[in-house]
């Protein structure tokens, strides 16, 4: 079967190289070797097999990317300013930087140059937010084949008589839809009488609000604690740290 020509910019993206917006700045800078050859002409395709290498100045760049975990609290937006809302990015500044933080990293002004959302955290929620310069991180975690799970703790009232039948509990681990689609198998658990843990694979809108309201339960309280590896840990409501290098998400 013959291959097929695809974007280099797609194929520097899908071999973890960068991210697409990534790959454009650098092939437009001469940065991108094809088979040895510098290719600086955006919307250049080549075949799977060729082989795509890039220059130091590449990697030198891509170093200085930041990665930052904010502890979010309510009334602050993930994204763009919205409604009147501040977005969570307002709360990084050298007065919120979380005094425990060991990273080797300074803060300096162009760190907030491209920093965008790895993920929706709304706006009634608190708890681990991800804001990253690094394109390879927002692919890990937002990435249309993203693997990387993300715990929430979320307190509940039950609005019916009685408390949660084990059967909806078991509903809310596999057996939902939402939008037309079933949902991916979570895992649910109570962690004490009115606090459940939710672990989630997709991140749809309000999603555990929703599935909540679904078996009669009312959220009065969430927040996300831990995205893949990375946990909050300590860091302090409002205050924010640099990921470290040797954590993965």
């Amino acid at each position: 079967m013959s291959e097929e020509l695809l974007r280099l910019s797609k194929r520097m993206s899908e071999l973890g190289l960068c991210s697409r917006r990534e790959a454009d700045e650098w092939i437009a800078r001469g940065w991108v070797r094809v088979d040895g050859q510098v290719v600086s002409e955006l919307g250049t395709k080549i075949y799977p097999s060729q082989r795509v290498t890039v220059e130091r100045q590449a990697a030198a760049e891509q170093s200085k990317r930041v990665t930052i975990l904010i502890n979010k609290p309510v009334g602050f937006v993930s994204g763009q300013a919205e409604d009147g809302y501040t977005p969570a990015i307002a709360l990084i500044k050298p007065e919120n930087r979380w005094a425990e933080d060991d990273a080797p990293e300074n803060f300096h002004p162009t760190q907030l140059r491209s920093l965008v959302p790895a993920g929706r955290l709304d706006i009634d929620s608190v708890g681990l937010l991800v804001l990253t310069q690094d394109g390879r991180v927002a692919k890990t975690l937002i990435g249309e084949h993203t693997s990387v799970d993300k715990e929430y703790l979320v307190r509940v009232q039950y609005t019916k008589e009685g408390k949660l039948p084990d059967s909806d509990l078991r509903k809310l681990n596999h057996g939902l839809w939402m939008d037309g689609k079933p949902l991916l198998p979570a895992k649910v658990r109570w962690q004490n009488d009115d606090q459940l843990s939710f672990t989630l694979r997709e991140g749809k809108k309000r999603q555990i609000r929703r599935m909540c309201e679904m078996v009669g339960l009312r959220v009065v309280g969430l927040k996300r604690v831990r995205i893949g590896k990375v946990k909050l840990g300590n860091l302090p409501e409002g205050q924010w740290r640099y990921l470290r290098a040797d954590e993965q998400f």
